[in-house]
């Protein structure tokens, strides 16, 4: 999201810093806000504030900078854009078929989401508070919502 707060901002930077820290070493890559994401299924083009692809990386064209097959996505939820990343984004996400989990992080409360595919259905999973943390499944991981915060002085 272009002209992004700084918490918006710094709320991505830590997601960044962690899953650099964990993924570095796994089958998997991640990319900031900057990778476009085409969602063949319905035309959709999107740019989320965090991807993670695991395995083999497929793009529309020889340029690379479009993916098809997203494993984890985040966006950083705003008062401006909430309702439409929860409503019509999710419900358009939900027919890429690699995509495993969708993560919303609020930047205005200490509270997260994930949503994880289970076959044909969508199970969500919260995390609130600070000291809470959040189970992102598709690449076996426990992110603190501490860490996540760890700029961001008050919300």
């Amino acid at each position: 999201m272009a002209g992004a707060t700084k918490e918006h901002n710094k709320i991505v930077a830590s997601i960044i810093a962690e899953l650099g820290q964990y993924l570095k070493k796994k089958p998997c890559s991640f990319f900031p806000r900057d990778i476009r994401v085409f969602n063949k299924e319905n035309g959709l083009y999107t740019y989320p504030d965090v991807t993670i692809v695991c395995g083999e990386e497929k793009y529309l064209d020889e340029k690379f900078d479009t993916l098809l097959n997203p494993t984890v996505l985040f966006e950083v939820l705003s008062p401006s854009t909430e309702n439409y990343d929860r409503g019509m984004k999710f419900n358009l996400y939900r027919s890429i078929p690699s995509l495993e989990n969708y993560v919303l992080i609020s930047s205005t409360v200490y509270a997260a989401e994930v949503y994880s595919r289970d076959s044909d259905k969508w199970i969500l999973t919260t995390a609130k508070g600070r000291v809470s943390s959040l189970r992102i499944s598709a690449i076996d991981f426990e992110l603190p919502l501490e860490d996540v915060y760890g700029q961001i002085n008050s919300l």
